[in-house]
């Protein structure tokens, strides 16, 4: 027990932050004028109960929908809000870049809310001259520095602030979505120097909406919803458990946390009223985040029922890594005779846009001939050469009747695809170029 105290940066204990809620300003007066203690107002839990520890030199990420709590954490530990119960102790020195503007005075100067920020945070002015230049230049913003922050841009602004946090050399460094405001360049650059830190050894606890650096980074996960923990572990796994989540898929989460068995994984008593724990399902789709929100249609004479995407490893998951094989599986059943069924699936981005898909027609899988009641597993299997990013899953049944196509059965944006990378190239896909360079000596290679 000592030694795991010992190891531990931040311990956060059954915290609660609860926010009075008011309908009209003048009720906030009549509650406390009355004598009879009459309450005009309603309790609005930001967090309810959440406990977790970071231990020394681990990069945790806490994620969750908006509203969730995850900024809320962070200003506690940070000790900008005070916690309406419970306990958080922190054994190190922190430097935090919560939302844009935090901790900085808007009338000053760049350069003088560099030693503002730096004396908060217990450096004399002698030790911030001499870090002076490299928080100068990894900001590069130039002369602005000399100018009122208040006449900044947005990216100026992060800019300043993320140069400051990262070079004071923080024992543990606290980031919030703040990083989401600079340009991409800048973003690859900052990612860079928290890469340098957390091998050094630095703690870090990062709240973020992309997943890629979530996976990418992240030792461990904390997952919030609607002010409770909900679980812990295992960046891939609570990713798969937060996509539930914003499919509204919550009586497929309650099943899997109750069901869970991993040992790297901590679970809530997080039931929220959900469904009885019952046999484990057998659908694919149960176990993936399937969107709540699809749009299908089709004459139902063939219905896609079930359907699953399989990593290189056989796992269903929505989270797959670039440049490994992966499996889109749908099983269909019907209800008519069909002469010669067609099956698909595209993959979209966001924005609608169609990269990739095939069909089994294409490649020269002819079904034959099925009858009613039969039913059919159809698997595409491939590389995927996508680049990192988010992407959208369609899939149909199909045919052509009398020279007509004929739709059975189409699932639009079923369910989301996570690509996974480490090495983004330009554009949509990557070529996976073989790449030679050679030093020339002369006319000689």
């Amino acid at each position: 027990m000592p030694e795991k105290m010992k190891s531990c940066a931040i311990s956060v204990k059954d915290v609660t932050k609860i926010y009075r809620m008011y309908e009209k300003p003048i009720d906030r007066l009549k509650e406390s004028l009355s004598l009879s203690h009459k309450e005009y107002h309603k309790d609005f839990f930001a967090l309810n109960g959440i406990s977790f520890e970071v231990e020394k030199g681990q990069t945790v990420g806490i994620i969750g929908t908006n509203g969730s709590g995850k900024s809320t954490i962070l200003k506690i530990i940070t000790g900008v809000l005070t916690p309406t119960s419970g306990e958080v102790k922190v054994d190190g020195k922190i430097s935090a870049l919560l939302e844009l503007g935090a901790g900085f005075n808007m009338d000053y100067t760049g350069i003088e809310n560099i030693f503002m920020n730096g004396t908060m945070m217990g450096y004399s002015k002698k030790e911030m001259g001499e870090k002076l230049s490299d928080i100068l230049d990894f900001a590069e913003i130039g002369d602005f520095v000399y100018q009122p922050v208040k006449t900044y841009s947005s990216g100026m602004f992060v800019r300043l602030a993320f140069a400051l946090a990262i070079n004071v050399e923080p024992e543990i460094l606290i980031v919030d979505e703040a990083l989401s405001v600079g340009d991409v360049f800048f973003q690859a650059k900052c990612y860079r120097r928290m890469e340098e830190i957390r091998r050094s050894g630095t703690t870090i606890l990062m709240v973020t909406h992309d997943m890629g650096s979530i996976i990418k980074y992240c030792d461990k996960v904390v997952l919030l919803n609607k002010g409770r923990f909900v679980a812990q572990g295992s960046a891939g796994h609570m990713v798969d458990l937060y996509k539930k989540i914003l499919a509204g898929q919550m009586e497929a989460l309650d099943k899997e946390l109750k069901e869970e068995a991993s040992p790297d994984v901590e679970l809530s008593d997080f039931t929220g009223g959900m469904m009885e724990r019952g046999a484990p399902s057998k659908l694919m789709r149960e176990q993936i985040t399937i969107n709540a929100s699809r749009t299908e249609y089709g004459d139902r004479r063939a219905e896609i029922y079930d359907l699953g995407l399989f990593d290189a490893r056989g796992n269903l998951t929505n989270l797959l890594l670039k440049g490994e094989m992966f499996t889109i599986r749908e099983c269909i059943r019907f209800s008519a005779d069909i002469q010669a069924p067609i099956f698909t699936y595209t993959i979209k981005d966001k924005k609608g846009t169609d990269l990739t898909g095939t069909n089994t027609m294409y490649e020269g899988a002819d079904i034959q001939p099925v009858k009613r009641g039969e039913e059919y597993q159809v698997e595409f299997t491939q590389k995927m050469t996508l680049q990192g990013g988010e992407y959208l899953l369609s899939m149909s049944c199909t045919g052509f009747e009398q020279g007509e196509h004929v739709v059975y059965h189409r699932l639009y944006d079923v369910a989301n695809i996570t690509v996974i990378s480490n090495k983004n190239t330009v554009g949509v896909y990557d070529m996976e170029s073989q790449v030679k360079a050679v030093k020339k000596d002369g006319d000689r290679l």
